[in-house]
């Protein structure tokens, strides 16, 4: 087809062979394009240039040589192909290669138990906080996850091992967890005994239809809200009890505190009582020895000025009578003095008179 092959030719190839296809249609308007039904909706794609672009102009001995290099990163750029090395002569398309890689994954998803993670965008603005529901449930719905969702709903959505079943859905049935029984067995049992029906039991997993889970989950939170009740019951008991015990030595340490506080306050009253009579008794004798001092200091300040003033009358007496003494013996001594000198006088006057007299008697004596 390639030789000689154009995008028309290509266009009428493919309209042949998928015509009862479908997921394939052709569109009215155009010779050169066709029309594939995704699940996300109708795609029209154009043939122009997809001959060009789906040879592969990559030559063989080129390929080889670089797989032939001695960096590892350009070695495994080039690795050769099973089907290549096989047929060297062969032509190898763009096509043919992504078929071949597609087998490949398709071979590999087979052997393994695949799990999808469908990435969902909040917005087209790509920011935070922004939620756009219409968008969310089209990229939900053009995902498939909408009829997933419809189609596991329809038989047995909710799917359980026997260890996850027993473990959650354990305490519906505690006679059912006894070491005799098996998983199966302790299943059996627990949905016996809640009573639904139109579940399976598989070899590996517990299989419920729709509502099943949640009645489970109903009687599981029953259980689980009066199991709740009585542990918070016992709970709140232990931490009344508790707390009653604590409120209680709490209540004997502030007795202890306040009779401490008031034997202390007592105590305190006495020792102060004890000091003030003591500060008294000193003060009383400090007053006391102050005003004995001072009636002391008084006494011997009037016995000092007694004293001073007698012996000062004394002095001045004896000062006096001295003087007395040395003017009377002025005044005796003046006055004998005074006697002397008119005894003298007189005496002399006399001795002059009489031996005047004499002398006149002489002299008459001699004039006679």
């Amino acid at each position: 087809m390639f030789p000689r092959s154009t995008n028309e030719t290509f266009a009428q190839k493919l309209y042949q062979t998928f015509k009862n296809h479908k997921r394939f249609t052709k569109p009215k308007l155009s010779r050169s394009d066709f029309t594939i039904c995704h699940y996300a909706g109708d795609v029209t794609y154009q043939t122009d240039l997809f001959l060009d672009k789906n040879k592969d102009y990559v030559v063989a001995e080129h390929q080889a040589l670089l797989y032939a290099s001695q960096c590892p990163f350009v070695s495994g750029l080039f690795l050769p192909s099973p089907e290549e090395s096989s047929n060297k002569s062969k032509f190898s398309s763009i096509g043919s290669r992504f078929k071949q890689q597609l087998q490949a994954l398709l071979e590999i998803l087979s052997s393994t138990e695949p799990h999808y993670i469908r990435c969902v965008k909040p917005n087209n603005l790509l920011k935070p906080a922004i939620f756009e529901h219409k968008n969310v449930l089209q990229q939900l719905r053009c995902g498939g996850v909408m009829e997933a969702i419809r189609i596991s709903c329809a038989g047995y959505p909710t799917r359980k091992t026997f260890d996850e079943f027993v473990d959650r859905f354990g305490l519906l049935a505690p006679e059912a967890l006894d070491r005799s029984s098996d998983e199966v067995t302790a299943c059996k049992r627990i949905l016996e005994k809640v009573g639904l029906k139109g579940y399976q039991i598989g070899f590996t997993k517990v299989f419920l239809r729709a509502g099943q889970m949640a009645e489970l989950d109903t009687y599981r939170s029953e259980i689980l809200g009066k199991s709740a009740s009585i542990i918070q019951r016992k709970v709140r008991s232990y931490l009344a009890r508790r707390s009653f015990v604590s409120i209680r030595l709490s209540a004997i340490q502030i007795q202890a505190a306040c009779r401490g506080q008031l034997a202390r306050k007592v105590y305190e009253g006495l020792r102060q009582e004890a000091s003030s009579l003591i500060i008294q008794r000193c003060f009383r004798m400090h007053i006391a020895r102050k005003a004995y001092i001072g009636l002391y200091s008084s006494a011997i300040s009037i016995q000092t000025g007694m004293r001073g003033m007698a012996a000062r009358c004394e002095l001045r007496f004896r000062k006096q009578t001295s003087a007395a003494i040395i003017i009377q013996s002025h005044c005796r001594k003046y006055l004998a003095q005074h006697h002397f000198i008119n005894l003298k006088k007189a005496a002399i006057a006399t001795q002059c008179a009489w031996r005047g007299k004499v002398a006149r008697r002489e002299l008459r004596n001699l004039k006679m």
